[in-house]
């Protein structure tokens, strides 16, 4: 496990596009399935990662709760899973059932979504307006596993209610996500870290 922080993609880009396997309903889901969104979260998690273990179901719970406002999510998994095969899809497909997502969960087998997006980590949070332009990059709030600082969700939950208000964030108050980095197929790694 190497820690590591969200790149911090640009505020103002445009989402960009991606068709992927749902592995719970073997489905493909595109990014203009959320045309018409007030929000759109995109978020890079897996099944095996200590960050995404510490906040998937308050992070399911929240989406629910603003649903009906109109926000849309959508979770992408990019990890190597011939290496982590706790991330395969059958494990994913369990994943889904035992938190009960909402939203769909799904897989980037050549991880090309996850470098459009300079995914860097195990969570990493996107919204995007509904203009599909980047808004908010960053954490889901101050708390990381074993450093006792309490689980609220209160970064994303401002997040997601300023741009539901039509509202922006200002970059400096976006503070960048943390987690488990991706995990790279062998020789796939990409060339924003450096």
């Amino acid at each position: 496990m190497v820690r590591t922080e969200s790149t911090m993609l640009e505020l103002g880009t445009k989402a960009p596009g991606f068709s992927l396997l749902e592995p719970t309903t073997g489905k493909t889901v595109s990014l203009s399935d959320f045309e018409g969104a007030k929000a759109l979260l995109v978020v890079f998690m897996c099944n095996h990662c200590p960050y995404v273990k510490h906040l998937n179901k308050p992070l399911a719970d929240m989406i629910k709760q603003y649903e009906s406002q109109g926000l849309k999510a959508v979770a992408i998994n990019a990890n190597d899973v011939d290496n982590y095969p706790d991330d395969s899809p059958d494990k994913m497909i369990e994943e889904v059932n035992n938190l009960g997502y909402s939203f769909p969960y799904l897989y980037d087998e050549s991880q090309s979504v996850a470098k459009a997006y300079k995914a860097a980590c195990t969570p990493d949070f996107f919204i995007f307006d509904d203009k599909q332009q980047l808004a908010y990059r960053g954490q889901f709030d101050d708390s990381r596993p074993k450093n006792d600082k309490p689980l609220t969700g209160d970064d994303m939950r401002n997040a997601i209610e300023t741009i539901l208000a039509g509202n922006t964030i200002p970059e400096e108050e976006q503070k960048p996500s943390m987690g488990c980095n991706i995990k790279w197929k062998p020789g796939n790694e990409p060339d924003y870290f450096g």
